[in-house]
């Protein structure tokens, strides 16, 4: 029954990955950054919408420090996101 719901886990995230980078191909808007955000954010409630009621297997305990990762990774986007659009005096 784990590996059932480990496939379903898998499978979701690499459709809302892949459905994610087709529809920012079809904007015109594919960038690295963008997909990073819009794969976390997809990430995220993939694993919300997925979290069992009562029992937390290992490998669902595991995603906590891949979550953090990409927490660190967004921040850095957005500090340098923020810093692209502040004028070149203020800091």
């Amino acid at each position: 029954m784990t590996t059932a719901r480990r496939q379903r886990f898998v499978s979701a995230t690499m459709g809302w990955f892949l459905g994610s980078a087709l529809v920012l191909a079809l904007l015109d808007s594919l960038e690295y950054e963008l997909f990073f955000v819009t794969a976390l954010i997809g990430f995220l409630v993939v694993v919300e919408l997925t979290a069992p009621l009562n029992l937390t297997p290992a490998w669902r305990a595991r995603l906590k420090w891949l979550i953090g990762l990409g927490l660190l990774v967004f921040a850095y986007v957005v500090v340098r996101r923020i810093l692209a659009i502040l004028p070149p005096g203020v800091l």
